[in-house]
C-alpha cells in the first residue's frame, strides 16, 4: 500500500484545509495517509476526518500572531509591535524548520504540497525517488510576482494540480519544457443531498470569510436595496472574519437587525440546513479561486447569483442555465437578477435543478477516479 502525506499549514477552518481533509478521507480506503500540519489551532480538525488518517503536527502550542501583529501597528504600540514582530518572525522560522525537516525524512511514496511556500521546499528537500506533487488552490488574479512564484517552485515538482481549467491551461504553458505535468483535478464535494431545497422559503443565503476579497460589505449593499422592494426576505450570512465589526455596524446603522443573522463559523451540518433552507445564493467576491460554497449550494439546487470577477464562479455557472454571472460588478444588474428569482418560482427551481446537475461533477465518486489516477500514473 502506498503512502500519502499531504502538507498542510492547519486544519482549522477555510477552503484549502475543508478540501485536503476531504482529499484524505477518500484517499484512506485505498492508501495510508497522513497529515504534516504546522499549526494545531484546534483541539481536533474543524472538518469530519476519517479514523484512518494519521495526523502529525509538527509543532506545539505556537500559532500565527498576523491580526495581533496588525492590531499592535494599528494602535502604535511601540512595546506590543516588538514583541509580537519577534513573536512573529520566530513562528515563521519554527514552521520553515520543522516543515522542512518532515519533509527531508518523510518515507512516503509520495508528498502533495497544499502551500505554496511548501512547493519551494518540497522541491527542494524531498528524498530521491519521492514523487512530488503541487495543489495550487489560488488563482494569481492578475498578479505576476505571484505567478512567477508559483511557476518557479513548480518546476521543481513531478505534477502540479490545479483546480481550474484556466489555471491548468495556463501553468501547463508556463511550464513547457520542465519535468513538471500539469494536471485539472476540481476540489471535492462531501456528499450530494437527498433532496434538493423546496425554494419556498423567503430567505437569502451566502457562505464564506468574512474579508474584503469576498466582498461582504458589498453583500450588505446590494441586500439594502434589495430589502427596499422586498423587505419579507431575509439575509443569512455564515462565516467570520475581519470585517465582521464592520458589518455589524452596518446592519446596525440601517435597522436590519432584524433581517440579516451573521451566524458566524458553523460545522457542515449547520451550513447544509442553512443552504436547504433558502431559495437564492448570493456571492460577491471579487477573486475567488474555485468557489466550493458555490458547488454545495448548487448541489441543493440553490440558485446562485455571482460578480463574474471571481474566477472561479466563471467556471461554474453558465449563465442564464444553472445561475447568474454579472459582468462589471453592476449592482443594479445583480439586483435585478435577485428579483427576477424573487419573482418566479418556476425560474428558481429550473436554475436550481440545472445547478444540481452542474454540482455531480464534483462529488468524491468522480473526482476521486481523477486523483487515483494521478497517485497510480505517479512512479
Amino acid at each position: 500500500m502506498k503512502k500519502i502525506s499531504i502538507l498542510s499549514l492547519h486544519l482549522g477552518y477555510g477552503g484549502i484545509e475543508k478540501s485536503i481533509i476531504a482529499l484524505a478521507n477518500l484517499l484512506a480506503d485505498k492508501y495510508n495517509v497522513e497529515i504534516a500540519c504546522s499549526y494545531r489551532l484546534y483541539d481536533k480538525p474543524a472538518f469530519n476526518i476519517d479514523k484512518k488518517v494519521k495526523i502529525r503536527y509538527l509543532t506545539k502550542d505556537i500559532a500565527p500572531n498576523k491580526d495581533e501583529f496588525k492590531d499592535a501597528l494599528k494602535r502604535k504600540n511601540i512595546h506590543n509591535i516588538i514583541q509580537e514582530g519577534n513573536k512573529s518572525i520566530n513562528v515563521l522560522k519554527l514552521r520553515k524548520m520543522t516543515m522542512i525537516n518532515y519533509i527531508k525524512k518523510c518515507d512516503s511514496d509520495i508528498i502533495i504540497s497544499s502551500r505554496d511556500i511548501f512547493d519551494d521546499w518540497l522541491g527542494k528537500y524531498a528524498k530521491e525517488g519521492v514523487v512530488k506533487i503541487g495543489w495550487e488552490h489560488n488563482h494569481f488574479h492578475g498578479n505576476m510576482k505571484y505567478a512567477n512564484k508559483i511557476t518557479k517552485y513548480a518546476k521543481k515538482l513531478d505534477y502540479f494540480v490545479l483546480v481550474s481549467k484556466e489555471l491548468r491551461d495556463y501553468y501547463s504553458d508556463r511550464l513547457k519544457g520542465t519535468k513538471c505535468k500539469c494536471v485539472y483535478i476540481p476540489n471535492i464535494i462531501d456528499k450530494l443531498p437527498k433532496y434538493l431545497s423546496r425554494l419556498n422559503k423567503k430567505r437569502l443565503v451566502s457562505v464564506g470569510r468574512l474579508s474584503p476579497e469576498k466582498g461582504p460589505m458589498d453583500l450588505l449593499k446590494l441586500y439594502k436595496r434589495i430589502h427596499e422592494v422586498h423587505p419579507d426576505w431575509t439575509l443569512e450570512i455564515i462565516g467570520d472574519g475581519t470585517e465582521k465589526s464592520k458589518m455589524e455596524d452596518y446592519i446596525r446603522d440601517n435597522n436590519l437587525d432584524s433581517k440579516v443573522t451573521l451566524h458566524g463559523f458553523r460545522n457542515k451540518d449547520y451550513i447544509d440546513d442553512i443552504l436547504h433552507n433558502s431559495s437564492i445564493y448570493l456571492m460577491t467576491s471579487f477573486t475567488e479561486s474555485f468557489g466550493i460554497v458555490l458547488i454545495e449550494a448548487m448541489s441543493h439546487g440553490v440558485p446562485c447569483i455571482a460578480f463574474d470577477s471571481a474566477e472561479g464562479a466563471r467556471e461554474l455557472i453558465d449563465h442564464g442555465e444553472n445561475g447568474y454571472l454579472i459582468k462589471d460588478r453592476d449592482f443594479s444588474k445583480y439586483i435585478n437578477k435577485v428579483f427576477k428569482l424573487i419573482d418566479d418560482k418556476a425560474l428558481r427551481e429550473t436554475i436550481g435543478k440545472n445547478a444540481y446537475e452542474e454540482a455531480k461533477s464534483y462529488t468524491g465518486e468522480v473526482v476521486i477516479k481523477l486523483w487515483i489516477d494521478l497517485l497510480e500514473e505517479a512512479k
